[in-house]
């Protein structure tokens, strides 16, 4: 099932640099929330922390709580693990990998997580994972062959696939359209639509109109200048974030004059 994630007064510090200060928001289950905003503000490193792959920086510590229906996912009496295996992330630049098949990328973190299935259980997940990603129809014969023959928008769409595949209730997704052509944008945006259905979705993304055609509520974050740390301006729906944003800073980045 969809997950609630709560931030309460979380802060980001790699060793003396404070990247991200005092967050704090809840993001719904069953949506899809879009993180905007200029780089360098700390965007991506917000996800990070909610699936805990932050604390494999060096230097890098966690201030503040982040909730997962309510129970905070840091701590050293909680896996990191098993939390991201409930919060699910792809990171910006597609990584399949490059030793694997199509069929074995499917599958690497269900592996990886120690679960055992038969192979009529596993040509089922892979095609699952595959048709829910809209790359059934065009791998399926393909599917003994390395996954870097494929092209950056099906790379993209398998990590995605590779990702649902382990059944994340929080699904994390860092810029997973940049760099593709239109058509292969429409077809993840449309993915997204059909994820959040049964999950929470958090999509980091710098083109405003995507953030206004597929979320629900949008965050909006920025710096006061320079070596300044992140902060989160302004986060409501995303109707009212873009016609009419409560912060001047809002409106001047969201119709360019940022």
């Amino acid at each position: 099932m969809a997950r609630r994630v709560e931030l309460r007064h979380l802060s980001v510090r790699y060793g003396a640099l404070t990247a991200v200060q005092d967050v704090s928001m809840t993001i719904e289950p069953r949506t899809v929330t879009a993180f905007i905003g200029p780089s360098g503000c700390g965007k991506s490193t917000m996800l990070r922390a909610m699936n805990r792959t932050l604390e494999l920086i060096p230097g890098a510590r966690v201030e503040g709580r982040v909730l997962i229906d309510g129970t905070a996912i840091h701590g050293s009496a909680v896996d990191p693990v098993r939390v991201r295996r409930v919060v699910g992330m792809v990171h910006q630049q597609p990584r399949p990998f490059p030793t694997m098949s199509i069929r074995d990328n499917v599958l690497a973190g269900v592996r990886l997580a120690g679960r055992r299935i038969g192979r009529g259980e596993a040509d089922a997940l892979v095609e699952s994972c595959l048709r829910s990603t809209n790359l059934w129809e065009e791998l399926s014969r393909r599917l003994d062959e390395p996954a870097t023959s494929l092209s950056g928008g099906q790379q993209r769409r398998l990590c995605i696939a590779r990702a649902v595949a382990v059944e994340p209730e929080v699904l994390l997704l860092d810029e997973p359209c940049s760099a593709l052509d239109p058509l292969s944008t429409l077809t993840i945006e449309e993915l997204i639509g059909r994820l959040r259905e049964d999950r929470t979705v958090v999509v980091v993304t710098h083109n405003m109109q995507q953030a206004a055609r597929i979320s629900e509520r949008t965050a909006f974050f920025s710096t006061d200048g320079p070596g300044t740390p992140g902060r989160l301006v302004e986060y409501d729906d995303t109707a009212t974030v873009f016609s009419n944003p409560r912060h001047q800073q809002t409106e001047d980045y969201i119709t360019g004059r940022f």
